[in-house]
């Protein structure tokens, strides 16, 4: 999957005109991106279209328009993209009580190593957590942590011509399983391992 240049965003002009649409195709194609195991944890599986969002979403915020400022912020989120064998996913830890949080992610130190995706007909892939820097300490794990599942070339043969797709995390403070998820889940992740683009609904799309 192609990393993004500068030609592929919009200035800020041409963003705040586009972005009430964009940012409904967004959602709506991130509908299909997430899956949640257990109650308080949810995987956001993150492509091309999701991290131009972010991106041209930071760029608004922070009202960068200069040449290095926009390279840093592609520099910072192209690899959030997966590469045509992986998953990469953004996987968060959510409580709505403060205190109740505080505790799990005290109680939760590695989660982030203990959660995996697993193809059917073969074996768990348990992920690769945090390559940018650690969120980890002795006490406790952060709320949000970036993964990467690394598929095989079987596995990814399997996926493209159906195969189911289950998760989980197996974890002493929390443990808890997707044996398959839905189809529309199944179907976007497919699209991560044999097309260049996240979402061949978009392509040639004019926003501005």
């Amino acid at each position: 999957m192609q990393h993004l240049t500068r030609d592929n965003l919009m200035s800020l002009e041409q963003y705040a005109k586009a972005r009430p649409t964009f940012r409904a195709d967004v959602l709506a194609h991130k509908r299909d991106r997430q899956v949640a195991i257990g109650p308080h944890a949810t995987l956001y599986f993150e492509d091309r279209l999701t991290i131009q969002y972010q991106v041209q979403e930071m760029l608004r915020i922070e009202r960068v328009f200069e040449s290095e400022g926009i390279e840093d912020e592609l520099g910072a989120y192209n690899p959030l993209i997966p590469d045509g064998s992986n998953w990469k996913a953004t996987f968060m830890i959510e409580y709505g009580d403060v205190e109740e949080r505080r505790v799990a992610l005290m109680n939760m130190v590695n989660i982030e190593h203990r959660v995996w995706v697993q193809v059917y007909g073969h074996g768990r892939v348990y992920a690769i957590a945090d390559e940018d820097l650690e969120r980890t300490t002795e006490d406790k794990t952060s709320s949000v942590h970036f993964l990467r599942f690394e598929l095989t070339p079987a596995m990814v043969a399997a996926v493209r011509s159906g195969a189911a797709i289950g998760m989980g995390i197996e974890h002493e403070a929390y443990s808890h399983t997707v044996s398959a998820v839905p189809e529309n889940v199944r179907q976007s992740l497919a699209a991560d391992l044999t097309d260049a683009t996240a979402n061949p609904a978009l392509v040639g799309r004019r926003y501005a």
